[in-house]
């Protein structure tokens, strides 16, 4: 955090954002987990502004709505028609003056759409425009290709900023300047206050124009000046859904180069994902085609993947989970899940225990040590300590109206192709027999056996399917059978 704690953040969010061509309002779509204006928020509560306020307009219902839910402390300002960056901003000190709020000292104006910037940069800046005894401080970074962009033109001898040009309207010379506006500001905030009552309307747009806030305090004597970015790639903006794609491209290399750097392992990074939330401890191993959302935490010595998608997941220190489908589970120490398991929420493995191939669980708690290792779905129950669950096992949950609560003990083997029509309780040590539907408790140490008397029918299928493959099958082989008798 910077020592130049800011009066206020003021976060530029009203737009439209047209071409997105979407329904959603462009600073609530997402990437890594955290809407657009989400990181910006994040990045700027990094520096613990005294005021933070984001200027809302295009579907501000909405927008307000997300913020409420994501940082309940952020002001909201609303811009009712979009007159220019100028008049948000304007907006955005008048909310805080009805709260009876000056503020008195720096105020850092940014952008919505920059999910890339991160706090220390806007400290960075922060420091620089303290440091320089600026009116002004312009964000600004050196790109390989300036094009397009507002340069910013220094004074050769002093470096602060006596223009920024349009590329339009710059000369030869000028379009040679590598160093752009980012639109990032900070601000001396009794200076942006009056400056902003300045601003005049007469242009192409007839916008108030923050930018004409730079001329305004340089005419009046004061400094204007520029901090550069570290990383030109940070005030990257957000307009349609191929930059959407490079910021969340750009943003998952940063979190995969941070985990590495502090002992993860990934194995490929062009085919894994993380949110911004999920944590790692040292010696955690990710393989290819994985994705990890939400407040997943990868402890040391697990190892997942390849071709898992683990959200709000706890992976526990040397577990092992291979194509799986994971939400809102935990994962014991040791566990093992997968391939092609589906671990719905509720769902906690104990150390140790295993949910193998094709294995669904939800709202199932499993002891230590307890298998259940293919094929079976296992939905509103409890598993104690050491059982194993037999292939093709179904937890019959449901009966149409209410989900009920299956219960089976420590050190149970249950056979394979069983139903356990809930609620059931099978106890400690019992065991139950293949193809067996369980429809009464299992005392412990028991063995319950519920299906039918198996009963052959000798030459039915001569006498239903004559003529039929099966049938000189079947023929051939009674003759050979009673040539060897």
């Amino acid at each position: 955090m910077s020592a130049n704690r800011p009066a206020a953040v003021v976060v530029l969010a009203a737009g439209e954002g047209t071409r997105m061509k979407s329904a959603t309002p462009k600073v609530l779509h997402s990437i890594c987990g955290r809407s657009l204006v989400g990181h910006v928020v994040a990045a700027a509560r990094e520096l613990a502004p005294e005021q933070l306020v984001v200027i809302v307009g295009h579907a501000r219902e909405q927008v307000a709505a997300h913020l409420a839910e994501i940082d309940p402390a952020v002001r909201t300002a609303v811009q009712y028609e979009q007159n220019g960056t100028g008049h948000a901003v304007r907006m955005g000190l008048e909310e805080l003056a009805r709260e009876g709020v000056r503020p008195e000292g720096t105020v850092i104006v940014v952008c919505g759409d920059t999910p890339l910037l991160t706090g220390a940069t806007l400290a960075r800046l922060a420091d620089v425009h303290a440091a320089d005894g600026n009116a002004v401080t312009v964000l600004s970074a050196e790109v390989p290709d300036s094009t397009g962009y507002g340069r910013i033109v220094r004074d050769a001898a002093t470096g602060a900023v006596t223009a920024i040009v349009e590329h339009k309207d710059a000369t030869d010379g000028q379009r040679a300047i590598r160093e752009i506006n980012s639109g990032v500001f900070a601000f001396d905030g009794e200076l942006l206050a009056d400056a902003l009552g300045k601003v005049r309307t007469d242009n192409s747009q007839g916008e108030e124009y923050l930018t004409d806030v730079l001329g305004i305090l340089r005419e009046a004597g004061h400094r204007v000046g520029a901090a550069v970015a570290p990383d030109h790639r940070e005030i990257l903006g957000i307009n349609n859904r191929v930059q959407l794609a490079e910021a969340r491209r750009l943003l998952n290399e940063r979190l995969l180069h941070e985990a590495m750097m502090s002992g993860v392992t990934v194995v490929d990074p062009a085919t894994t994902w993380v949110d911004v939330t999920v944590t790692f401890e040292p010696d955690a191993l990710v393989h290819p085609g994985t994705q990890l959302l939400g407040e997943t935490h990868i402890a040391t010595g697990a190892e997942v993947g390849p071709n898992c998608r683990l959200t709000d997941t706890a992976v526990g220190a040397g577990a092992r989970v291979d194509t799986t489908v994971a939400d809102s589970a935990l994962i014991g120490e040791r566990a093992n899940v997968g391939p092609f398991a589906y671990l719905r929420p509720g769902t906690k493995l104990g150390p140790k225990s295993k949910a193998g191939a094709y294995v669904e669980m939800k709202n199932a708690e499993v002891g230590e040590g307890t298998k259940v290792p293919h094929l079976s779905y296992v939905g509103d129950a409890t598993i104690g300590e050491y059982s194993n669950i037999g292939a093709a096992s179904v937890f019959v949950n449901y009966d149409g109206v209410n989900k009920h609560h299956t219960t089976i003990g420590s050190h149970c083997r249950t056979g394979s192709d069983n139903m356990f029509v809930a609620p059931v309780t099978i106890g400690d040590g019992a065991y139950t027999a293949a193809g067996s539907v369980i429809t009464k408790d299992v005392p412990p140490g028991s063995l319950a056996v519920a299906r039918g008397q198996q009963r052959n029918i000798e030459g039915w299928v001569a006498r239903k399917r004559p003529g039929s493959a099966a049938a000189q099958a079947a023929s051939s082989a009674l003759q050979e059978h009673d040539g060897e008798q």
